[in-house]
């Protein structure tokens, strides 16, 4: 999973400091909303060409990573 996360770059230069894809212009969220809106992954890799199929595993890992965190509750 590391290595797929990789995948995933932060650039504060770039889409306001969104998660993309390899430093492209293709955001984790637009890998999500794709997803949501019904397209399969190889819909998804048609459409957008310069995309892999692990950049798409790895925006969901990504996603998986930020939203798996603990709640305290005082």
């Amino acid at each position: 999973m590391t290595e797929l996360l990789k995948r995933i770059t932060v650039n504060p230069k770039q889409c306001g400091g969104r998660p993309c894809i390899r430093g492209m212009r293709i955001r984790v969220s637009d890998i999500l909303d794709l997803c949501v809106a019904g397209l399969s992954f190889e819909q998804i890799l048609e459409e957008m060409q310069d995309l892999e199929m692990d950049d798409l595993k790895a925006a969901l890992a990504y996603a998986s990573r930020k939203l798996n965190h603990p709640i305290l509750i005082p």
